[in-house]
């Protein structure tokens, strides 16, 4: 680059580099920005992390219903024994369990 350019682009633009209002609002911007202890870096990977954290609380949600249904019916003699004999392999006293796994 040429030297008196410079000089040139520095002086038709110097007006905005006198006015103390534009130079005190970017240095607080500038700070606000990218030093302060709330920077914008924090903000965008807090909110990331609410982002998961509510995405987690939704999946929670979903296991205490289903959880909470299990339990209105396991209320029932009948349904607490196929509940049983289903899902934990309970079995009676004169039964064989046979487990088929697929592949």
């Amino acid at each position: 680059m040429n030297i008196p350019l410079i000089k040139e682009w520095f002086l038709n633009r110097s007006k905005y580099f006198k006015n103390k209002y534009l130079i005190a609002f970017s240095i607080f911007f500038f700070y606000g920005m990218f030093l302060d202890d709330n920077d914008i870096f924090d903000i965008i990977k807090d909110h990331i992390t609410l982002s998961k954290l509510n995405d987690e609380k939704e999946m929670i949600d979903k296991k205490l219903n289903k959880t909470k249904y299990i339990l209105k019916r396991l209320r029932y003699k009948s349904e607490l024994e196929k509940y049983a004999r289903e899902n934990k392999l309970f079995k009676k006293d004169n039964e064989d369990i046979f487990i088929i796994t697929y592949k």
